[in-house]
């Protein structure tokens, strides 16, 4: 009998070891409760954490930040790149081509080890990967906000020195920052988005840099794994189907005409949490909040609803897409950012499993079950 154990979409496979995090016993980030990390810092100080494997000391924290503000300038042929593209194109397409654009015009990476086995050479690709990693998050943001600006026949503005992560998002995408609540449900939105261990376009980065390619590659990867609507894209989902059911009252009937019809309601299940997404709980409360605020608690009563009905029939909880959908909507963010959101906060952590990849490489390469036609012979050409 065959020792071989096959598990379709690797379900429950142990592909690597890492120690950027873990969701056993509750996601944590280098041994850092998500809950903590939520309440007691900002995504830059996470984004930090995760590349460098420590929380940040003030003055770590300050030099990381101008690093962020010196890279947000985006280069002049991208942005004339980003004029010429014709309307209509998905947000996603146009962030995968934009990172692959960007390698072109860093300087740095044209000194990109081409034998990054030799001595001396997997530093300096660590190294690298982690200032890449930096000029990204920056960047991803200065472009997303930039094409948003140009769709819509306005100039992209020029980054503001000395505004938080979240807060220069929304100044290059609408000229002005939001008040602090706003901002700070941005801020937690992109914590608990920084990071999930090996979900599908992390590992797709790990895979990619397994190669020994380089650390834009695995990105413009893991950007097309993201933008598969069975891994991000489904906090796109949530207003549409809130604004289907319409009415608290409408909630059962809904939802009993979508499952009979076998369609998925977006937002709900996970491949590994199966009694609920901690990460979900925390953004709920922010969302919760600005719902309060901005006079739109119907919504949050309607999603009350959906959650009781889902968990009582079919034993599903919302994950954290479910609450984000909201809590962009509540701030006002049109529905096409908001998996390229999603992208601008992993990006930290894609760029963290690239550098722990290169410190202990190992080609990824799994073996297939073979299940095609039995050994035969080829037939010649006058005889089939």
């Amino acid at each position: 009998m065959s020792s071989e154990v096959y598990a379709p979409g690797l379900e429950g496979i142990i592909a690597g070891e890492t120690a950027i995090s873990t969701v056993e016993g509750g996601l944590r980030y280098r041994g850092y409760p998500i809950a903590e990390l939520a309440e007691n810092t900002q995504y830059e100080e996470v984004a930090y954490l995760l590349l460098y494997g420590e929380l940040p000391t003030r003055r770590e924290l300050e030099s990381f930040r101008r690093r962020l503000d010196e890279a947000r300038l985006l280069p002049g042929e991208l942005v004339r790149f980003l004029r010429s593209l014709p309307p209509g194109i998905p947000y996603m397409d146009v962030m995968r081509t934009a990172v692959s654009m960007l390698a072109h015009f860093d300087l740095g990476y044209r000194s990109w080890p081409s034998e990054p086995t030799a001595a001396g050479a997997l530093e300096r690709c660590i190294q690298s990967t982690r200032r890449i990693a930096e000029r990204l998050l920056a960047q991803m943001a200065s472009c997303l906000a930039a094409y948003y600006r140009l769709c819509r026949g306005l100039e992209p503005l020029s980054p503001r020195s000395g505004l938080s992560h979240a807060a220069q998002f929304f100044y290059q995408l609408n000229g002005e920052v939001p008040d602090e609540l706003a901002v700070r449900a941005c801020d937690v939105s992109l914590i608990l988005y920084a990071e999930h261990e090996f979900n599908a376009s992390t590992f797709t980065a790990r895979v990619i840099t397994s190669t020994m390619s380089d650390p834009y590659s695995a990105v413009v990867g893991a950007l097309g794994a993201l933008k598969g609507p069975l891994h991000g894209g489904a906090n796109e989902h949530v207003m549409p189907l809130l604004r289907r059911i319409g009415s608290p009252e409408r909630v059962e009937t809904v939802l009993q005409e979508m499952l009979a019809r076998k369609e998925r309601v977006m937002g709900f299940g996970h491949r590994v949490y199966k009694t609920g997404d901690l990460r979900a709980r925390i953004l709920t409360q922010w969302a919760k909040r600005l719902a309060e605020q901005r006079g739109e608690t119907l919504w949050e009563d309607i999603a009350q609803r959906v959650e009781d009905y889902l968990r009582q029939q079919k034993n599903l909880y919302p994950n954290l897409d479910w609450p984000a959908g909201r809590l962009y909507y509540y701030l006002g963010l049109p529905m096409e950012l908001y998996t390229p959101i999603f992208a601008l906060s992993r990006v930290a952590g894609w760029c963290a499993h690239v550098v722990e990849q290169w410190q202990a490489n190992r080609l990824i390469r799994p073996r297939a079950r073979y299940i095609g036609p039995p050994l035969r012979p080829v037939v010649p050409l006058e005889a089939r």
